[in-house]
């Protein structure tokens, strides 16, 4: 018997994590408080955004990732919704469009400027509108542009055609109960959910069937959480009877026993797992634990291999994790966490040490571009699209994102005035289109306007009454 099966080699057993000085965090940041499991932080290669404490509503902050330090109180935030926000997701094909769910029952579509946010952001690109209760998921289509998945606690997931505003499908009677998690595969043909009546769901959500389920997957009655894999397999996080806190790998075409079952601790905090399909490994971050543990998986007995854990002295209270085209291949970064604490958000950045300077190729075979495979209409339509593939040799270069434009489309009933418009020269329409442009630039102007003012009020009002004092 070779030496091999007492300790499995793997080029990722040595991963060393580190968290990153006091000047390289992001300080002073109240962080949300809301008792709702989702990360409360999302990243992408240009900013972090972060879900805040905020009085009358709820926001979020969005910050360049090199404006680290101290945030000022009135830092400008994106602060739309009026109820608390539970989620945030970056659009993975445009790092300036961020989407939020909120206790107000809607989701918000976001653009952020070029250089991050100037003057508080409170009109969104596009309001969707379909749920009924609070919507405390919202996860972008990994290959189709401006498809975007929302569940809400009205137990109803909705996808959507963002670029018109359109709620497309709308899953109902499938989740009897509160929806956990909800997870596109790696082309989006499939999601995958987890919900509180114990049960792992797959589902096609164009044919609107359940093609997969599996009752107790977990038999805790605390929250789980589900996700695919890059090979259609899927990773589920829960509780054991006795609440230890549990790991299980499933095989959609055969739900009835679990590949592999994997028993953790006691410790109650839900394990929100991100996932780096390159490399197959999984890192699992607890809610109100100070450590990462993280896991490789692989096609041979036991299939979850436990590598190491990343341990701190503060308990986390969310976190954010970096798509692989924002990591530093120089260093030989693998993943990099963006772990929130009650008043700051603290990097850590996981390496494999290696002493050559030359690019490692086995640690970044071609990721996950930015580049959209298909467009929304053809993926309600039935086609799919595999992620377009980049190789991070010479690191990644950002592209030029275009704006999102959401064209909506006008309602049936209102039929007659389309035909009045139809009559239109070219040349009047173009001309019309001038001047509604021109409009729209001066109502920003006179929006920008008229917040300055108001800080400049807030600000001479707050130096009278110290001299008032």
């Amino acid at each position: 018997m070779s030496t091999e099966r007492v300790v499995r080699a793997s080029k990722f057993r040595h991963v060393f994590g580190q968290a990153l000085k006091n000047d390289q965090c992001y300080d002073d940041i109240r962080v949300s408080r809301v008792t709702w499991d989702s990360s409360f932080c999302a990243v992408n290669p240009k900013f972090v955004a972060i879900i805040i404490e905020a009085s009358g509503g709820g926001a979020f902050l969005v910050l360049p990732l090199l404006k680290t330090g101290r945030i000022d109180k009135a830092y400008p935030t994106v602060c739309g919704h009026t109820g608390p926000v539970l989620d945030i997701d970056w659009c993975p094909h445009n790092d300036h469009v961020i989407a939020s769910g909120s206790e107000d029952c809607t989701v918000m579509v976001w653009q952020i400027p070029e250089n991050g946010l100037v003057t508080p952001l409170a009109e969104p690109v596009v309001v969707l509108e379909g749920h009924s209760k609070r919507v405390g998921i919202v996860t972008w289509h990994p290959t189709a542009r401006n498809v975007l998945m929302s569940a809400g606690c009205d137990n109803l997931i909705i996808i959507w055609n963002v670029g018109t505003g359109e709620a497309m499908i709308q899953l109902e009677d499938m989740h009897p109960d509160v929806i956990f998690s909800a997870c596109w595969s790696r082309n989006g043909a499939l999601i995958c959910t987890a919900c509180k009546d114990k049960n792992i769901r797959v589902i096609d959500p164009r044919k609107e069937k359940i093609v997969a389920e599996k009752d107790k997957a977990h038999d805790g009655a605390r929250p789980m959480r589900a996700i695919f894999l890059a090979d259609g397999n899927i990773f589920t996080t829960g509780f054991s009877r006795m609440s230890e806190r549990q790991l299980a790998l499933w095989n959609p075409k055969s739900m009835e026993e679990p590949i592999s079952v994997h028993e953790l601790d006691t410790s109650n905090g839900v394990l929100l797992p991100f996932y780096d399909a390159d490399t197959n490994v999984v890192y699992l971050c607890g809610k109100g634990d100070s450590s990462i543990r993280y896991f490789e998986i692989t096609d041979e007995a036991p299939f979850v291999h436990y590598l190491n854990t990343f341990s701190s002295k503060e308990p986390q209270r969310g976190m954010g994790y970096m798509p692989k085209r924002g990591l530093d291949v120089n260093k030989c970064e693998i993943a990099r966490f963006y772990k929130l604490h009650e008043r700051k958000c603290e990097p850590i950045i996981m390496t494999v040490p290696r002493k050559s300077d030359l690019f490692q190729d086995d640690l970044y075979p071609d990721t996950a571009g930015p580049d959209c495979a298909i467009e929304a209409e053809d993926w309600f339509d039935g086609k799919n699209g595999e992620p377009i593939l980049i190789s991070l040799k010479n690191g990644y270069v950002p592209g030029k994102n275009r704006d999102l434009k959401v064209v909506k489309k006008s309602n049936v009933l209102e039929g007659k005035p389309a035909k009045k418009a139809a009559n239109t020269s070219p040349a009047e329409s173009k001309q019309n289109e001038g001047k509604l442009e021109e409009l729209l630039r001066e109502v920003k102007s006179l929006r920008d306007l008229v917040t300055l003012q108001d800080r400049r009020i807030a600000k001479l009002e707050d130096q009278m009454s110290k001299v008032a004092i």
